[in-house]
C-alpha cells in the first residue's frame, strides 16, 4: 500500500508563472531609479516573457533603455530575482489535497531549480509546516537535478518508506517520473491548463 506522497513544486503545487510575476514586480520596485515606473516596467517584463525574448528578458530591457554597464545590470537584475520574498499561493487544489492527505501519509517534496529560489518559494508556501522532508536538489548542484535518482532515495531513506510505498506527483515527463520508476515508485502526473510542461511529451521510461 501507498505510505508516502512526494510531490514536485514548479506548476504541481502552485502556478509557476506567478513567482515570474512576483519577481518581475520585485525588479521593476529595486531597479525605477533605472526603469521608470515600476508598474510600467513589471508590465513590459511580462510582455517580454511572453515573447520570443523570455530567455533575455533583462537583457532586452536594459537595451532598450541604453543603460550603462549593462551585463553588470543584468546580474544584479537576475540577483534580485532569484532572491526576492515571492508573493505566492498553493493551487486551491493543492491546498484540498495537502489538507486531505496529512495524517494519512507520509508527505514530502522533491523539486529542482537555483536554491535561493527554490527555498524562497518553499518559505513563502509555508510548507516546511507541512511536509516532512523538502528535498531542493541544487544543494547538490546542477548534476543533482532530476532525473537524478538522489533525491528520491534521498527521500525515502529519510522517511522510512520503501520505493514500492512511495508515490511521486509532477508535472514535468522529460525528467519527474524517469528516477522514481526505474526505483519501482508509482508516478502521477498533474496536467494544468497553461502549464509549462502542458504539452511535453514523455520520453521512454518517463511515462
Amino acid at each position: 500500500p501507498v505510505q508516502a506522497v512526494i510531490f514536485d513544486l514548479d506548476d504541481t503545487l502552485f502556478p509557476e508563472h506567478s513567482y515570474t510575476v512576483s519577481g518581475y514586480a520585485a525588479v521593476a520596485s529595486a531597479f525605477r531609479h533605472i526603469l521608470g515606473d515600476p508598474d510600467r516596467a513589471s508590465a513590459e517584463m511580462r510582455a517580454l516573457y511572453g515573447s520570443n525574448h523570455r530567455g533575455r528578458v533583462f537583457n532586452v530591457l536594459c537595451e532598450r533603455r541604453s543603460i550603462d554597464s549593462a551585463d553588470e545590470v543584468v546580474s544584479q537584475m537576475i540577483t534580485a530575482y532569484r532572491t526576492h520574498r515571492p508573493v505566492i499561493s498553493l493551487h486551491p487544489d493543492a491546498e484540498r489535497a495537502l489538507t486531505r492527505l496529512e495524517g494519512h501519509y507520509r508527505l514530502g517534496l522533491i523539486s529542482d531549480g537555483p536554491l535561493p529560489m527554490q527555498q524562497a518559494k518553499v518559505d513563502a508556501l509555508r510548507l516546511a509546516d507541512r511536509l516532512e522532508e523538502i528535498i531542493l536538489t541544487d544543494r547538490w548542484g546542477r548534476a543533482g537535478w532530476k532525473p537524478n535518482p538522489r533525491a528520491f532515495e534521498t527521500v525515502a531513506a529519510a522517511l522510512g518508506v520503501a520505493h514500492a510505498a512511495c508515490v511521486y506527483v509532477g508535472d514535468n515527463p522529460a525528467k519527474d517520473f524517469i528516477a522514481p520508476r526505474q526505483l519501482g515508485w508509482r508516478t502521477i502526473r498533474i496536467g494544468r491548463p497553461g502549464g509549462v510542461y502542458a504539452a511535453e511529451p514523455a520520453p521512454p521510461g518517463g511515462e
